[in-house]
């Protein structure tokens, strides 16, 4: 054993530690006594260490766990002093993972060797035999450059990918949203994962922040994904991130969603329309917390909790072999299932006064409140687009509106809708809407029957929906 590497007091600061978790360290070396070395003076210090005898091991170790920093020898058979074996193991590692920091560890004091491993990405290199504050301090540097690089990448992409932060404000006070408002209260506080029905538009994904908000997750990310609009083709890099040189267009790495949500919630809109063949993939994230990046043989853990929701009858899509029945069970161990707007009428007037105040503020319009008429007409309207479609009709209405209240004929609801447009007089995109709009509301909302309808797949109607905001 070294005897420079004897255990003995430092005073190199104790190593950073991200969300309580010790950094975890890598060390291969063909000798037992140099790896029994650097556990004695790396354990104490706080590190976790794992040590391999060879380049294959470490390899193995790299495939199944995550480190912040790498220990590598770069000779590994007797009387060898080319390094080769360990510039081998050095090059692979950079490709593996850029971030992760690799420190080489030569006993011949080979200039050369020690100048090629630093042009193919060692992040700095030790002599052994080393000094004990040398090699704390390399560490603690490299695992803070590690840790900071991390963290910047998730916040890169959080950054590009959430659109909207905070706790919603939710808005529940008729008879039939009670057992909503009980099953909330009771399981947002839980890990568990949650299965949110309902027809479109009814309000599925603020139901969801709000369980976020209301977890011991809530300080972390709430990542919504519109699992309808991805294309199988983007699917996997979407949710799991990919790595440079994955397919033609992978130019950088990228990180996924389910990497941007780790520690807090992932909430996977329309799972119904996840294709078959991507639904194992789905299916073992969520059963292991493991996941690769496409491109990459190297597993990730992520620690996220999931919630889905759906407009369509899984268990029906489970019987007739479009969804696996394992996946429905592993997302909806709680269930929760909204009304659609018509059945909980006693919310119209909260809600309509809701969204007429956010979007007067918005757009710094004087409209303060509703004339008698016009809130008897939103009553009365059946509401097939639900909840958001109110919040659009809102909206339009308070850019509409040339008095302080509103009026029945800002509303276009009633006669206005009833009415058949000419046609000659209006966009293509016009007449799609109103075609898609009567669509909705002849089969009240139902996303399937409506498309085929349209002569539409699910998901183009989905994406002409947003479009049109209804």
């Amino acid at each position: 054993m070294p005897t420079s590497a004897k255990p003995r007091e430092s005073n190199i600061p104790a190593p950073p530690k991200s969300g309580g978790k010790p950094p975890r360290i890598l060390a291969a070396d063909d000798q037992q006594d140099i790896l029994e070395a650097i556990e004695l003076l790396l354990k104490p210090q706080g590190y976790k260490v794992d040590v391999v005898r060879s380049p294959v091991l470490a390899r193995e170790a790299l495939d199944s766990n995550s480190y912040d920093a790498v220990l590598i020898d770069l000779n590994y058979t007797r009387d060898t002093t080319s390094g080769q074996e360990g510039l081998s193991l050095l090059s692979e590692i950079v490709a593996l993972d850029s971030t992760l920091p690799v420190i080489v560890m030569t006993a011949w004091g080979n200039v050369e060797v020690a100048v090629e491993a630093m042009r193919r990405g060692a992040r700095d290199f030790i002599q052994k035999p080393w000094e004990n504050e040398r090699l704390l301090s390399i560490l603690r540097t490299q695992v803070e450059l590690h840790r900071a690089l991390q963290e910047a990448e998730r916040l890169t992409a959080e950054n590009r990918l959430l659109s909207a932060h905070g706790r919603p404000e939710f808005i529940a006070s008729a008879p039939s949203m009670s057992a909503v408002l009980e099953t909330m209260a009771r399981i947002a506080p839980s890990d568990a994962n949650v299965l949110v029905t309902g027809e479109h538009g009814t309000g599925k994904e603020v139901v969801a922040r709000t369980i976020h908000a209301l977890s011991m997750r809530a300080s972390r990310s709430f990542v919504a994904v519109n699992t309808g609009g991805l294309a199988e083709g983007v699917f996997e890099s979407e949710l799991f991130g990919h790595v440079k040189g994955a397919f033609t267009d992978a130019r950088t790495d990228r990180i996924g969603r389910f990497e941007v949500a780790d520690g807090g919630t992932i909430f996977l809109d329309e799972i119904g329309n996840v294709p078959l063949r991507q639904q194992s993939k789905l299916l073992r994230v969520i059963e292991s917390g493991e996941m690769e990046r496409v491109g990459s043989s190297h597993s990730k853990r992520v620690d996220v909790r999931v919630i889905s929701a759906t407009n369509a009858d899984l268990q029906a899509a489970c019987h007739a072999g479009h969804f696996r029945e394992d996946l429905l069970f592993r997302l909806n161990t709680v269930e929760i299932h909204l009304p659609p707007l018509r059945e909980r009428r006693e919310d119209i007037p909260t809600l309509a006064t809701h969204f007429l105040a956010q979007y007067a503020s918005r757009y710094r319009r004087q409209v303060r409140g509703f004339d008698p008429a016009a809130m008897q007409l939103l009553m009365q309207y059946a509401w097939p687009g639900n909840v958001r479609e109110l919040e659009h009709t809102m909206e339009r209405s308070v850019l509409m509106c040339r008095t302080e209240q509103l009026q029945p004929a800002d509303l276009g609801l009633g006669v206005q809708r009833q009415t058949s447009p000419n046609l000659e007089e209006l966009s293509l995109e016009a007449v799609e809407s109103i075609l898609i709009r009567k669509a909705l509301q002849r089969f009240q909302g139902n996303i399937s029957q409506a498309a085929e309808a349209l002569g539409l797949s699910r998901g183009a109607l989905y994406r002409r929906m947003e479009k049109y905001g209804l």
